[in-house]
C-alpha cells in the first residue's frame, strides 16, 4: 500500500512542519486515501495515543473518562481469577463433610461478589457506549465529520471496543467462571428449598443472580453488551438514519484497517500494543455493524472491506491474532448467510 500520489504533498508538509500544534491537527486530519481505496470513502488517521478533548467534546469525554478509569482494574481482577474448582470438587465428593462443605461455600461467596461488579461494570459500558453514540451520530455533522473532529471520544470509543475484547479473551479462557456461578446458584436453590437465607443473598438476590446467569452464559458477554446496546441506540432513535450509526462503524474499520497496513503509518505508533489496539478495534466494530446493519458486515453491499480486514489480522503473528478471528468467526451475526462470499468464509475457516 501507498499513498495517493495527490496527498504525498500534503504529507511532505506534514512531515515537515515546524508547528507542533499545526503536526497534531495534520496528523489527526490526515487522510490515509490509498489508490485502491479512493472508491470507498475517506479514510483518516485517527490518533489513539495523544487525543485530547476540545471544549466541545469535555462533558461527554469526562463522562467516559469515569467509566474507563476502572477498566484495567477489572482487567487485572479477571486476570487473577482462579476460581474454586478444587474446593467444589471436594465439597461434591464429600456431601456429608460439613467443613468441606463450608469451605467451597467460603471460597465462592467472594468471587461471586467480584463477578457481580464485573456484570455491574458492563451496565455502565453500556450507558458510555450509547452516550458516545449519540456524540458521533448526531446531525448538523456526518459520522465522518464526528470522527474528523472528535478525536478523543473516537477514541474513547475505541478504548471500550479494546477493553471489551481483552476482557472476553480473559472470560473464554477461564471456565472457572461458569462453574463456580453454577455452583452457587445450585447452593442457593438447595438452601432456599430448605427455607435458609444466607447473608451473600443481601448482595447478590436472585433477580440479580438471573441476570448474571445470562450475561455470563454469553461466550463473549461484553461484545455481546455492546452490540445490544448498539442495536438498542438505532431501534429507539428512530429519526436518526441508521447509516448515521453505520457510517460511524465502518469509518472506524476502515481507519483502523487502513493504519495498519499502512507502514508510513505503522511507523508512528509508538509501542506495539498500539497494533494490537487498533486490530482489536477493528474487529469491535466490525461485529457491532454486523449486529446492527441490516445485512452486516459481510455483504458484497457493505461498507467495511472484510477481506482487507482479515488479510491484515492473518499477517500478524497466530498466538497474537486467534482469539480477534475466534470473535468474527463466533460472534457475528451474518459470517454463515447465503450472500457471505466463500472466499471470505474460507479465510475465516
Amino acid at each position: 500500500m501507498y499513498l495517493d500520489r495527490r496527498l504525498q504533498p500534503l504529507f511532505k508538509y506534514w512531515e515537515g512542519s515546524g508547528s507542533s500544534s499545526t503536526r497534531n491537527q495534520m496528523g489527526n486530519l490526515l487522510k490515509v486515501l490509498t489508490c485502491t481505496e479512493l472508491d470507498q470513502g475517506p479514510n483518516f488517521f485517527l490518533d489513539f495515543e495523544n487525543a485530547q478533548p476540545t471544549d466541545g467534546e469535555r462533558e461527554v469525554w469526562n463522562q467516559i473518562s469515569a467509566v474507563l478509569q476502572d477498566s484495567e482494574s477489572m482487567l487485572a481482577d479477571l486476570q487473577a481469577y482462579k476460581g474454586a474448582g478444587q474446593e467444589i470438587r471436594d465439597a461434591i465428593q464429600n456431601p456429608n463433610d460439613i467443613q468441606l462443605q463450608e469451605k467451597a461455600w467460603n471460597s465462592v461467596c467472594p468471587l461471586v461478589v467480584r463477578l457481580k461488579r464485573f456484570y455491574e461494570f458492563s451496565l455502565r459500558l453500556e450507558k458510555a457506549l450509547q452516550s458516545l453514540l449519540e456524540s458521533l451520530t448526531c446531525p448538523p455533522y456526518t459520522p465522518t465529520q464526528h470522527l474528523e473532529r472528535e478525536q478523543a471520544l473516537a477514541k474513547e470509543f475505541a478504548e471500550i471496543l479494546h477493553f471489551t475484547l481483552r476482557f472476553d479473551e480473559l472470560k473464554m479462557r477461564n471456565p472457572a467462571i461458569q462453574n463456580d456461578f453454577s455452583y452457587y446458584r445450585r447452593t442457593i436453590s438447595r438452601n432456599r428449598i430448605n427455607n435458609m437465607h444466607l447473608d451473600i443473598e443481601n448482595e447478590v438476590n436472585n433477580e440479580m443472580a438471573n441476570r448474571m446467569s445470562l450475561f455470563y452464559a454469553e461466550a463473549t458477554p461484553m461484545l455481546k453488551t455492546l452490540s445490544n446496546a448498539t442495536t438498542h441506540f438505532v431501534s429507539e432513535n428512530k429519526t436518526l438514519p441508521i447509516e448515521n450509526t453505520t457510517d460511524c462503524l465502518s469509518t472506524m474499520a476502515s481507519v483502523c484497517k487502513v493504519m495498519l497496513e499502512t507502514p508510513e503509518y505503522r511507523s508512528r505508533f509508538t509501542s506495539e500494543e498500539t497494533l494490537m489496539f487498533c486490530m482489536r478495534v477493528m474487529v469491535g466494530v466490525i461485529i457491532l455493524y454486523d449486529h446492527v446493519h441490516p445485512v452486516g458486515a459481510f455483504s458484497k453491499t457493505s461498507k467495511i472491506d472484510m477481506k482487507g480486514c482479515i488479510k491484515v489480522l492473518k499477517e500478524q503473528p497466530p498466538d497474537s491474532v486467534e482469539g480477534l478471528l475466534n470473535a468474527l468467526r463466533f460472534t457475528t451475526k451474518h459470517l454463515n448467510d447465503e450472500s457471505t462470499s466463500k472466499q471470505i468464509r474460507a479465510m475465516l475457516q
